[in-house]
């Protein structure tokens, strides 16, 4: 297949994905309680990594996440450097999608989905929930796409969803480097981004470690 068309496909998916949830932060940080913001936000991004997947997974395979594209890579479904054409593409993506936001809005609604540790979070402690929580995604990816193919792109959207409910107000949810380059990026304060590129790719390791080591422990058999 086309190296190129690949690259667009996970470029596009990937600012589909992030635009929505984006502009869901920017519409609920401006307008509602704070409260209807956690209730939708989540469904936001779940929603929105849903249409991603059915509108451009069937072309790329649907990663729109480095640390997705990374656990494939060391799983050997994807070359090196496809990974990389695809990580390039994410990033991408997801500055075109926070430039969205910056152009149609303004830059304070880009910031408003600035991923950073919330009030009492350490950076430590941010970096180990989004490394456990990344690790526990990637393994979904991983299990789901091998076993149950039909049903990955339901199951991998609601699992975001639930991170999301988990995460949001503890570390702004990313487990997504590209989630967060885009919003930090654009909206201009880089100050913590490290917290979610380290936290994500070694979580996104993780949960390929466990993934192979369970597979391992033996015979294959597919779910549903």
């Amino acid at each position: 297949m086309n190296a190129a068309r690949l690259y667009l496909a996970e470029l596009l998916g990937t600012f589909l994905f992030l635009t929505i949830g984006y502009t869901a932060v920017a519409n609920f940080n401006a307008t509602q309680p704070a409260v209807a913001g956690i209730l939708v936000v989540p469904f936001a991004f779940g929603l929105g990594l849903l249409a991603a997947i059915y509108a451009f997974g069937h072309v790329s395979g649907g990663h729109f996440n480095p640390a997705v594209t990374i656990a494939m890579l060391a799983d050997r479904r994807t070359a090196p450097t496809e990974a990389v054409g695809y990580i390039i593409a994410q990033v991408i993506g997801a500055i075109g999608a926070g430039a969205i936001i910056l152009i149609a809005i303004n830059q304070d609604a880009v910031k408003a989905g600035i991923t950073k540790p919330g009030a009492g979070v350490s950076d430590v402690s941010a970096l180990i929930l989004e490394t456990a929580f990344t690790a526990f995604f990637v393994l979904v990816i991983l299990t789901s796409t091998k076993r149950s193919v039909p049903v990955a792109g339901i199951v991998i959207p609601l699992a975001l969803v639930a991170i999301h409910f988990a995460l949001s107000t503890l570390t702004g949810s990313s487990v997504n480097p590209a989630r967060s380059i885009g919003s930090a990026v654009v909206g201009g304060d880089l100050s913590q981004l490290w917290i979610y590129i380290v936290g994500p790719i070694v979580g996104g390791l993780i949960g390929w470690g466990i993934y192979r080591g369970v597979e391992m422990t033996g015979e294959e058999e597919p779910v549903g």
